[in-house]
């Protein structure tokens, strides 16, 4: 038996991340196995959830998989004391239109495993206001259900006992209040917080802050209220097809937005994964027979990348006989050049016609369904798959021709079309699974 819990909040930014990983370090530091999950896609939260556990972290995602598809993912908990799923953004916030199971809401996942939900109060510049916002979040929605509230960044013992009693008095339970901690805060980048692999420290972050949560937050109250769930393990489930047999995969800190359920359903029906670093100047596996290039950050590493003639050489060899794949970041890098945002452009490796620019930076996010018009490793003409889209380069040129017909949510076609010349192929969208 374990115990389900959904981590939440009013909005973005209020500090589910830090509440989770402190959770389950201090639970882990106390003999349990903990499990996390993040709701939504975002590649780096399940990074810092396996530092803090000591075990892989996962997505799902309720607009973009089917509940066998969740239920199976969420199985690899079966064997954990303690499960929590990470919320994205605010509980309810999806997109308008539903996907496969839902809009992408974290809500979604917390009313499909029937798990409770621990919801994160920042009342900055507020008192009685966050028992009303807490409230109305609790009553939003049937089948969604409020375990209690952790306040953060309580600006002072008056503060707190403001905001307590009028939580109380609607009935919603007080686990703990934080008082604000610099020392627990996570460096952030433009796509999000700087990935746990770049932090040298941060098993002392982690550990500061459980310590911390573990100060001023009842652990035994907050498990309590998790939901008691027992699993029953799930036959495999993930719509992945593999893009090849032998895989070779860019890995490093430029080239690192990989989903794990990716890499899992890929082995899982027999094939093979070899990494290299392009920022090592390494070449694919010349074994392999497709090569893949996930997001990551190549922007901040465009000198470099440009100057690994290795690198270079090695991948376009590789592209005269055999199909060379690339996401976003790595869909620009197959590219002609790439503008960084200083305004120096940097020359890629020519395998596509793109050129994309950092120096007027616009935030494209989104989830995506396209319908392949011309095949790519894995998948036929006619494919439909989804994704999502998160970054802020321009496209000053795309001339190759369109990969797929790309749609947003809302059915809306964006011009994102990916691109396909000879072997190479590469789309801004990461893939999630398959449309069936």
């Amino acid at each position: 038996m374990a115990a389900g819990l959904v981590i939440s909040a009013p909005a973005s930014g209020v500090g589910k991340t830090t509440l989770t990983l402190a959770l389950a370090r201090a639970w882990r530091n106390s003999g349990l196995r903990v499990q996390c999950f993040k709701s939504g896609p975002d590649y780096i939260d399940p990074a810092f959830h396996a530092a803090a556990t000591g075990r892989a972290s996962v997505n799902v995602d309720s607009w973009a998989m089917d509940r066998g598809t969740i239920s199976h993912l969420v199985s690899r908990g079966i064997d954990a004391d303690v499960v929590l799923a990470e919320g994205s953004m605010g509980l309810f916030d999806g997109v308008a239109a539903r996907g496969v199971c839902g809009t992408g809401a974290t809500a979604d996942i917390a009313e499909m495993l029937d798990w409770p939900v621990l919801l994160v109060i920042d009342p900055s510049g507020q008192a009685q206001t966050a028992a009303a916002i807490a409230a109305g979040l609790r009553d939003y929605r049937p089948g969604v259900r409020l375990a209690g509230v952790v306040l953060n960044r309580v600006a002072s013992p008056r503060h707190e006992a403001l905001v307590r009693r009028a939580l109380l008095d609607a009935g919603i339970a007080v686990f703990g209040a934080l008082p604000r901690h610099a020392e627990i805060s996570l460096p952030k980048r433009h796509l999000g917080l700087v990935q746990a692999e770049e932090q040298a420290e941060i098993g002392k972050l982690i550990d500061e802050a459980a310590r911390f949560v573990a100060e001023h937050v009842d652990l035994d109250a907050v498990l309590q209220s998790a939901a008691t769930w027992s699993p029953q393990p799930a036959a495999s489930h993930v719509n992945v097809t593999p893009p090849g047999q032998r895989i070779a995969l860019a890995r490093d800190a430029a080239f690192s937005f990989v989903y794990p359920h990716m890499l899992e359903a890929w082995r899982a029906a027999g094939a093979e994964i070899s990494t290299f670093s392009p920022l090592a100047d390494e070449s694919p596996d010349p074994g392999a027979d497709v090569c893949w290039l996930p997001g990551g950050y190549p922007e901040l590493h465009a000198g470099k990348i440009a100057a690994n003639a290795r690198f270079h050489s090695g991948l376009r060899g590789f592209a005269e006989t055999r199909p060379v794949h690339g996401e976003c970041g790595g869909y620009m890098v197959l590219g002609t050049a790439l503008t960084d945002a200083d305004g120096i452009r940097h020359e890629m490796t020519g395998l596509l016609g793109l050129e994309t620019s950092f120096a007027k930076r616009r935030m494209h996010l989104g989830y995506r369904l396209a319908e392949l018009a011309t095949p790519m490793p894995g998948h036929q003409a006619g494919a439909r798959l989804r994704g999502h889209e998160f970054h802020y380069s321009t496209i000053l040129a795309q001339p190759d021709t369109p990969l797929a017909v790309v749609h947003d949510a809302t059915g809306a076609v964006i011009a994102e079309t990916g691109s396909r010349r000879g072997q190479a192929t590469g789309t801004f969208f990461h893939l999630i699974a398959e449309d069936r």
